[in-house]
């Protein structure tokens, strides 16, 4: 059995000193990433360090993100808490003091320092609650976006005690910039890009030029990302550090196209995941394959067990390596992301989807960050023009339906929904009162408008300073009654 550890523990027996052989914990965490990699089948975009990963390690095939945008799946991940449950859920919520969502659960940064770690973060953070940064890392913290701040942090750092374990998070790019060509032409020689005329497009994207260069793009960003992980591999080998270093790759969410980043689809939901060790950690298995469904959430637990941690009684995470724990189904979520309100539930099981629409007057191609890119422009101008077929014009509606269901098994691209289908109606039930119960168990934070509270009337506000004209939805009337009385 896995031992617990504190801080008073490790003190007293001498452990914080060069005989501590406790694992170090290594997140690589990308941005924007579904697993377009030839270690997941798509031999045509080879990645072979991420390939070397899963060779000593396990690979989840079907892991699937809390949310599909950036903020709440973070604040998930760095919590091992659904965001819905800790109100982290609105993107970009909890910016100002007057917004504040304080933290009020352990998060890992806390319970890895406690228990005699040292941490590191190196790059954004972006959660959506207020908390103690000195507290949480070491390391240069400065401002990033006008949102979010970032942290220079490393395993290198002089505060590191010798021989301690380290749990550091390193973000990188993945898919973030797949649009800018002056990125991928720094890390990319014309010879290594994907022709954007070899793509597979998935059926509900229309086959013109602008989206096929945008998917080969993301394509692209998969090997630079395989370049990054090479590098630092070779430098956790370099220092010393690699055999004692247990290396999780995994990606927020996925990729930034128009029906997978922000919505509950498997394009959006579905990332890689990947455990992996190069010494000889008992706990993990080389090469293998996990082709059950699994919740990236879970990303938090197992790292506290790999090093000995106890779980919070809160923590709604579980440990991904033990096979008593394997998910029978997970919840995903999408409430306001960036100036856009929507609010979005889904169920993933291994054979179906089932996702449930809370605003169905409101269109998925509702104005959102995405209208200024060019693809999106070009695919919003063939709508308008009748240039779509039946299945890319489903997303270009003016509403959208209120429950969705998806034979995964038959239906990859979740294009036929059958909830309206008779032959699949008490699927359709099962899967609704799953969602239900969820809901109502797990004390979902999002069934209040952020109108109805003055903490979230003052995100509001705070999305407003920002995006100015673009807020359009109705619920930002409430600024404009506010400024009138």
């Amino acid at each position: 059995m896995l031992r617990t550890v504190s801080l008073t523990l490790l003190l007293c027996s001498g452990l914080l000193n060069a005989e501590d052989k406790r694992p170090n914990i290594l997140w690589i965490f990308a941005e924007d990433l579904n697993p377009f990699m030839s270690c997941y089948g798509v031999k045509e975009n080879p990645t072979p360090n991420i390939d070397r990963l899963a060779e000593n390690g396990v690979l989840f095939e079907k892991a699937f993100t809390p949310s599909p945008v950036c903020s709440p799946a973070r604040s998930s991940l760095i919590t091992g808490m659904m965001s819905t449950s800790i109100n982290a859920h609105n993107h970009h919520s909890s910016r100002t003091v007057e917004s504040g969502n304080f933290l009020k659960v352990p998060a890992l940064p806390e319970l890895f320092r406690e228990a005699g770690y040292f941490t590191f973060n190196q790059g954004k953070d972006d959660y959506n609650f207020i908390y103690d940064r000195e507290a949480f890392y070491t390391g240069e913290v400065r401002l990033h976006y006008w949102y979010t701040f970032s942290g220079g942090g490393s395993w290198k750092d002089p505060d590191r005690k010798r021989g301690q374990p380290f749990f550091g998070q390193i973000q990188i790019n993945g898919g973030k910039y797949a649009l800018k060509e002056s990125y991928l032409a720094a890390r990319l020689t014309p010879e290594e890009r994907i022709d954007p005329t070899t793509v597979t497009l998935p059926p509900y994207y229309p086959d013109i030029p602008s989206v096929r260069r945008d998917w080969a793009n993301h394509y692209d960003t998969a090997r630079i990302t395989d370049k990054q992980i090479g590098r630092i591999i070779a430098e956790l080998e370099e220092d010393g550090e690699l055999e004692n270093t247990i290396i999780f790759f995994f990606s927020d969410h996925g990729y930034k196209g128009a029906r997978h980043k922000q919505f509950c689809y498997d394009g959006g939901l579905q990332v890689p995941l990947i455990i992996a060790n190069f010494g000889s950690n008992e706990l993990i298995e080389r090469a293998k394959r996990v082709p059950e469904i699994a919740a990236l959430l879970d990303v938090s637990a197992t790292s506290l067990v790999l090093a000995g941690i106890q779980l919070p009684a809160t923590m709604e995470s579980q440990n991904l390596l033990d096979p008593n724990n394997r998910r029978e189904f997970v919840i995903s979520t999408r409430d306001r992301c960036d100036f856009t309100i929507d609010r979005i539930r889904s169920v993933r099981t291994e054979d179906f989807h089932y996702i449930r629409n809370f605003m169905p007057e409101r269109p998925y191609s509702q104005l959102s960050y995405r209208h200024d890119r060019p693809e999106i422009k070009e695919i919003i101008e063939l709508a308008a023009a009748g240039g779509l077929d039946e299945i890319q014009m489903q997303w270009y509606g003016d509403q959208k339906p209120e429950e969705e269901l998806y034979d995964v098994a038959n239906d990859p691209h979740q294009i036929h929904n059958l909830a309206e289908d008779p032959g699949y109606q008490s699927e359709l039930a099962e899967l609704r009162m799953i969602l239900a119960n969820w809901i109502e168990e797990s004390g979902d934070m999002g069934e209040v408008s952020e109108t109805e509270t003055l903490k979230g009337i003052e995100n509001l506000r705070f999305i407003k300073s920002r995006w100015e004209e673009k807020c359009i939805n109705p619920e930002y009337q409430i600024l404009e009654d506010d400024s009138e009385t």
